[in-house]
């Protein structure tokens, strides 16, 4: 073999060499990035970093015309998983014992919705009504629920109740929507018809009496 084909044959093996080199370079850097995405390119990006929500809260209030809170469904601090409160609050029905026949006592109180959303629905209910006796000696009639009058009414409510103050028992009236930190005054009105005789002296009717709002 000639000195000059041996030179040929080396020279074409190291002009592969650095070729091979170069391409295994390329090949490298496109794959590097092709994993981790630094190839070169236009990015934008916004991050909204605000976003929240939250409930709203109804809460009631019982209290007199003058502003006195009675009776609220929280503590004003917490709100149990009722939203609930039993308490005296104000007396509808007066809670005079010197009615006679065609007399009427009069009563108001104020509902407000304390809290910070609509009362999208309103309601009174009575509960069971019990008979009892003020004092010795008594009339001997039973049936003093079913005979004392009631009326309930409100300006936004005029015709709340109109019955008996035993007809209110287990029944739920709707009444207009209450907007949140608004109040409503009602009146209660209860009466003993002129038609009652000596039978019923020294009666008394009671019964609880339920607001309940929902949203």
């Amino acid at each position: 073999m000639g000195r000059h084909a041996v030179l040929a044959r080396t020279s074409r093996r190291f002009a592969v060499v650095p070729t091979v080199l170069a391409a295994g370079v390329l090949g490298a850097a496109l794959l590097a990035g092709s994993t981790t995405g630094t190839l070169s390119g236009f990015v934008a990006s916004v991050t909204g970093t605000t976003n929240s929500a939250g409930d709203g809260v109804l809460t009631m209030a019982e209290q007199t015309t003058t502003g006195t809170v009675l009776c609220s469904s929280t503590d004003g601090t917490s709100i149990t998983s009722t939203n609930s409160a039993s308490c005296a609050g104000v007396n509808k029905f007066g809670g005079g014992t010197t009615l006679t026949p065609g007399d009427t006592v009069s009563t108001t109180v104020v509902i407000k919705n304390t809290g910070n959303v609509t009362a999208k629905t309103f309601s009174v209910a009575g509960g069971a009504c019990t008979p009892s006796f003020t004092g010795t000696p008594h009339g001997a009639a039973t049936n003093i629920c079913s005979t004392m009058t009631l009326v309930i009414s409100s300006p936004n409510n005029p015709n709340a109740y109109t019955g008996t103050v035993g007809g209110l028992a287990s029944v739920t009236k709707p009444l207009a929507q209450l907007a949140a930190n608004t109040s409503e005054t009602f009146t209660f009105t209860v009466g003993l018809p002129s038609s009652a005789d000596n039978t019923y002296q020294g009666l008394a009717a009671s019964m609880p009496v339920t607001w309940t709002f929902t949203a």
